[in-house]
């Protein structure tokens, strides 16, 4: 008896007989919507969860590669001034980059004895009272919020990732986005070094590439980008009179009609307390984001809510 292809759909098969079961249905679409029929296969997100298990699997790959080669803290001697300012917060606070250390990570990190989430306000020992935890790059979660829920299809465009650090947002752009090309800007060689590691290693070098230099003296980079993702990029990292000339450049430069811009945390919070010319409302407009589109207890909504989409005017 012949199978239709409904029926084959229905139980499991190997590729072979999974393409023609396909073929086969699409030959029966009628003609003037097949052509509509195939362009939502080809730009859907339907598919998404099919695939994103093993999307996830091999970012949790990356980051064990990445937690090999780096301290338990993510932060590096060349990171002077970032080491300062964390050290000068009010609150005794540690950098842990919640890309390489999720929730359950840390627990048993402290199961361990080998972190704790806490800190004697006497002694400045980690005992009595929360210690702040600050991170530098997107979780998992917050990787898939922005690819998945945030930004549009990214087909043919490029992407910027400006202080590209470990290079995450690249990781996610390849397998979570059809994004043209990557970019990531960073100053720091030895994080130059590390994301090249992995690029090579998961072979992602046709459509991501680091680039080792101040965001600064990327002007044209910046005029063609059709996304610009900021997380957290100078606070740590410049003096306030470095990150005035950073903001001045990216307003200068972020300029390309309907690109977008994301950043963590606002502009408005981002620019608060530095000496700049910038006017928001002529230069974008912020994107309202849905932030329950997870409805699991166990996010980190606040986290989620960092997270800010303008559009360029």
């Amino acid at each position: 008896m012949r199978t239709s292809p409904c029926t084959a759909l229905g139980s499991n098969m190997e590729f072979r007989s999974a393409r023609q079961a396909i073929l086969q249905l699409l030959r029966t679409v009628a003609p003037a919507d097949l052509p509509v029929l195939l362009e939502w296969m080809r730009t859907t997100r339907d598919f998404d969860e099919l695939t994103q298990d093993n999307n996830d699997i091999m970012l949790k790959n990356i980051a064990e590669d990445l937690r090999n080669c780096l301290p338990l803290e993510t932060m590096l001697s060349s990171e002077h001034l970032a080491l300062q300012k964390i050290q000068q917060r009010p609150e005794p606070t540690i950098q842990v980059d919640a890309f390489l250390y999720d929730e359950d990570f840390i627990d048993s990190l402290c199961e361990e004895g080998k972190m704790s989430r806490n800190y004697c306000m006497v002694c400045g020992s980690h005992q009595t009272a929360p210690l702040g935890f600050i991170s530098h790059s997107f979780s998992l979660m917050e990787l898939k919020f922005i690819y998945h829920h945030v930004l549009p299809d990214l087909s043919g465009k490029v992407l910027v990732d400006v202080g590209s650090r470990l290079g995450t947002v690249l990781y996610g752009g390849y397998l979570y986005s059809s994004a043209l090309q990557l970019y990531g800007v960073e100053m720091n060689g030895d994080f130059c070094q590390l994301q090249e590691m992995i690029i090579k290693k998961y072979q992602f070098t046709d459509r991501i590439k680091v680039l080792h230099a101040d965001i600064c003296t990327q002007g044209s980079l910046l005029q063609n980008a059709d996304v610009v993702i900021m997380n957290n990029v100078f606070e740590y990292f410049l003096d306030e009179a470095e990150q005035a000339r950073a903001w001045e450049y990216i307003s200068h430069n972020v300029r390309k009609q309907g690109s977008l811009l994301v950043t963590v945390p606002s502009l408005e919070e981002s620019l608060s307390g530095l000496q700049v010319n910038i006017q928001l409302s002529p230069w974008i407009e912020e994107v309202p984001l849905n932030y329950d589109v997870y409805p699991e207890k166990d996010i980190d909504r606040d986290a989620l809510e960092q997270i800010h989409l303008y559009k360029i005017l």
